[in-house]
């Protein structure tokens, strides 16, 4: 049995230690053992990316994910589900084939972000590799937990509703489906929304459309709060409309992330980054530079409070997806960071081992 006592903490803000058996929280109560002295730093959950294609120059779609989540890992990830593109059969399979050890984020599955997307809400999804579901994608995908799918495409509803049953997640995205659709897709089984707002209808007065939807049927709202994709008050506003039990914060970034300013690749696109922001060549966003941890920072900013900021991008996407991590709790996973007074990430553990090392 591996066991590690981490000393001198702050969790709900109370000063105490946290005790980890085999990767477990076992206590989190004060101890005279000896262990790792944390200086009084804030523990927080380890963030939980559920939507990001990339980041140092690596795509999702390369394969080369171990490198990805270690450079995640260093930003406070601790969980990551890489997300493909919409792509040939053959090269999704190639890629979420395995979950791979790493040293940084631990890959808990994948989110394939197509191919069963409306070719006119493609954003920066390739329109040649658009289909109509089939299930034959998800009996040769064991990995995936969460599938992007626009319900009003042909043979949509019936694919939502085996999806469920196999276990997987539907999320309604790179859609044109309006309120009724939405509706009836998520009583079919669907139960959240892709980087709202973006590649799909807005949320009208007299035409709700799939946001009105995801407000009534008690689904999950995933948000993209790089400050670019939606302008601050809109994720305020989502953020009022259903709080940080169903607002998940991700970041969907590609290879640009943690690099400058420059040319890179999503899904066989070329993807233009200029002052962090990526594009491709028309101008269509293309995914986001900016990490989960600074997307929870900016959050913060825009007037979220910061426990709610943090949630958001861990406990509440954990429990979307069912895995016991994303709290400091007895019987959780061991994955949290050392946040500082300005919000930086000052350590990263996961699974109880060090990530990240407090200096």
């Amino acid at each position: 049995m591996e066991r590690t006592v981490y000393k001198n903490l702050i969790i709900n803000h109370k000063l105490t230690d946290m005790t980890v058996e085999d990767g477990k929280i076992v206590s989190l109560s004060p101890t005279k053992e000896s262990g790792i002295d944390c200086k009084g730093l804030d523990a927080r959950a380890g963030l939980f990316e559920i939507h990001a294609h990339g980041c140092m120059g690596i795509d999702t779609m390369d394969g080369d994910l171990v490198p990805m989540a270690n450079a995640m890992g260093q930003r406070g990830i601790t969980s990551w589900l890489p997300t493909t593109m919409t792509m040939p059969h053959e090269q999704i399979l190639a890629v979420t084939r395995e979950l791979p050890e790493t040293d940084g984020a631990r890959i808990r599955g994948f989110h394939l972000e197509g191919p069963f997307i409306n070719v006119n809400k493609k954003g920066a999804q390739n329109p040649l590799y658009v289909q109509k579901p089939d299930l034959s994608l998800l009996d040769a995908c064991p990995h995936a937990k969460i599938i992007t799918v626009a319900p009003e495409v042909e043979g949509a509803r019936v694919f939502i509703a085996d999806a469920k049953k196999r276990g997987v997640k539907v999320a309604i995205g790179h859609t044109e489906c309006d309120y009724t659709t939405a509706v009836r897709a998520m009583r079919a089984g669907a139960d959240s929304l892709t980087h709202t707002f973006n590649a799909m209808p807005p949320f009208h007065h007299r035409d709700p459309g799939p946001i009105g939807a995801a407000l009534t049927e008690d689904a999950y709202v995933q948000v993209i709060s790089d400050g670019i994709h939606l302008h601050p008050a809109v994720v305020l506003a989502l953020y009022k409309m259903f709080g940080p039990e169903r607002m998940i914060l991700i970041s969907d970034t590609v290879s640009a992330a943690g690099l400058s300013d420059g040319e890179y690749s999503l899904g066989g696109l070329a993807v233009y980054c200029k002052n962090g922001k990526a594009t491709l060549a028309d101008g269509t966003l293309a995914g986001s530079a900016t990490f989960l941890d600074d997307c929870v920072r900016r959050a913060i900013s825009f007037g979220i409070p910061a426990e709610d900021a943090f949630r958001m991008a861990s406990e509440t996407p954990a429990r979307y997806l069912g895995i016991k991590t994303g709290r400091l709790s007895v019987g959780y996973d061991a994955d949290f960071i050392l946040t500082d007074a300005d919000l930086s990430v000052r350590a990263v553990f996961a699974g109880g081992k060090t990530v990240k090392p407090l200096i």
